[in-house]
């Protein structure tokens, strides 16, 4: 009830600044989701929801509703100041796709749940005309063909991942997760139909075809594994060879069409293109090499007396330091080349969990020994998916910085802190949260094992952060919208203290919602 209440606050507080047509369809939208979040948790505890959700935790329906139809109204609203149509009505589309994802799978819990709830269906039924009666006057007939299309590609995805990935999401999760695949599979089939030679940034092209690329990978060894073992030398031979295949025959080639040059030559040039450059990625090599060191170290503790021995918090979240040591500098002296990198990274760390997964020889049987010390209750499904999370949770600012309505590389106030939300929530306030209340926490939030201390400290030092940026970061300038930042930090503060879902993935997000609003 209190997340609910969070939520609530967070989306009131948007559309307070940003009033629209679609601020109806966004409270009414999270109203019958709080009503239907209460059937997916029974569905959830019955064992009736179709698909094995992840445990130890609720649905997640209401937060997860919430961000995508948020975050396209603060774009449209940045970008409509900034005079920028095309981007103005992408936000659009960001936010009816949101909502329509959101209703589809509100709908599919009301007409599994049994006996039919009446109240329930009545609400849903009112929230999707209000939805479809906006959406009716305010997208192009090309629009709504759009937004349709991401619908049936998240309708595939989620009836195809989530029978194959049991206890991997909640359904919130799966709805942002899939949610966000689906769309940037439909932008990639888009723009790679209309390709205009100079026109698009190659890094986010770049973004789109390494997403598209790593789950196109993984559904077709998933596929091809049911019909033989995966741990065998043979399996492992196939496995390199066909990524091989695939990166060089597909993914390669698709990107070539979409920059118009060569991708290998194109990302040589542009990684070593100054001599910041040079020394960032000698910088992120070494602390690469320590993340590296802290698991060899970690493991080398472990006995042969405690293999059950899980690492502790605190040990955790020696690796949300690490990557604030990594994004911070980043931030300050090369955007781009973080965007790049942070892109290579998740490419990365799919491929290893693919290989981890899979059991492939020679590293993958090595890597599911390394990474089971850190394994902990929301890695109950066959993936391990947090430290994907988190690099996801510290990149999507950076990703979705709405950079064309910003001409000085900047948003004006308390929105030149988007990038840095993924830093202030997760790699500042939530491990400062973790480390101070498992250690002098001793007044807990009613009903979670959330501190007071925690959440009061974690608020205390995304404060300082925001100070310390000021200072290091010239270009970002607050104008005086200190008390927002400070509310926006609080709520996101308390939404970690009360959330069951990946605080990695959802907080970043709700910071730069606010921050952008």
């Amino acid at each position: 009830m209190v997340e609910s209440l969070l939520v609530f606050a967070v989306a009131l507080s948007v559309h307070a600044v940003v009033w629209d047509r679609f601020s109806w369809c966004a409270l009414a939208l999270a109203i019958q989701a709080f009503y239907v979040q209460f059937k997916w948790d029974r569905l959830l505890q019955q064992g009736g929801a179709v698909f094995q959700f992840r445990g130890a935790a609720n649905s997640g329906l209401l937060p997860a509703s919430m961000v995508i139809p948020l975050l396209g109204v603060v774009m449209k609203e940045r970008c409509r100041a900034a005079g920028i149509v095309y981007f103005e009505r992408f936000g659009v589309v960001v936010a009816s796709t949101g909502m329509l994802l959101a209703l589809f799978l509100s709908v599919l819990a009301v007409g599994i749940t049994k006996p039919m709830p009446t109240n329930t269906c009545i609400l849903t039924g009112v929230a999707g005309s209000v939805i479809v009666y906006t959406m009716k006057h305010s997208l192009t007939v090309s629009e709504v063909i759009e937004v349709l299309e991401v619908l049936l590609i998240f309708v595939y995805l989620s009836m195809i991942l989530l029978y194959l990935l049991p206890r991997c999401f909640t359904p919130g999760e799966a709805l942002l997760v899939l949610g966000g695949v689906s769309f940037v599979l439909n932008q990639l089939i888009k723009r790679s139909l209309n390709v205009v030679e100079g026109r698009g940034d190659p890094t986010d092209f770049l973004l789109l075809v390494a997403v598209v690329g790593v789950v196109l990978l993984g559904l077709f060894f998933t596929v091809f594994f049911i019909f033989m073992d995966s741990g065998t030398w043979i399996s492992s031979m196939f496995f390199h060879m066909m990524t091989a295949v695939l990166g060089l025959g597909v993914i390669m080639p698709w990107l070539y069409r979409l920059i118009q040059r060569n991708p290998v030559f194109w990302l040589l040039q542009f990684l070593f293109q100054t001599q910041t450059r040079l020394y960032l990625l000698v910088y992120w090599t070494f602390l690469a090499a320590s993340a590296c060191g802290v698991v060899f170290y970690q493991n080398a503790k472990r006995s042969s007396e405690s293999k059950k021995h899980q690492a502790s918090t605190i040990t955790r979240k020696y690796f949300h330091l690490i990557v604030v040591a990594t994004y911070v500098p980043g931030l300050i002296y090369d955007r781009q080349l973080l965007y790049v990198a942070a892109v290579l990274c998740l490419a990365v760390f799919i491929f290893l969990e693919y290989v981890r997964y899979f059991r492939i020889k020679p590293f993958g049987q090595t890597l599911r020994h390394l990474l089971s010390l850190f394994l902990d209750e929301r890695d109950s499904g066959p993936l391990i998916l947090t430290h994907i999370y988190l690099l996801l949770g510290m990149s999507l600012p950076v990703w979705l910085f709405p950079r064309s309505c910003a001409p000085k590389g900047t948003l004006p106030g308390a929105g030149a802190l988007v990038p840095y939300s993924g830093v202030l929530a997760v790699g500042v306030g939530d491990t400062i949260a973790s480390v101070f209340g498992s250690t002098m926490g001793e007044i807990k939030w009613p009903g979670t094992k959330k501190t007071f201390e925690g959440t009061m400290t974690a608020v205390f030092a995304q404060i300082i952060a925001v100070a310390l940026i000021l200072i290091f970061d010239s270009s970002v300038n607050l104008n005086a919208s200190y008390a927002w930042i400070l509310a926006s930090v609080s709520l996101v503060s308390l939404l970690e203290a009360y959330t069951t879902q990946i605080d990695n993935l959802l907080l970043p997000l709700y910071l730069q919602i606010m921050l952008m609003a």
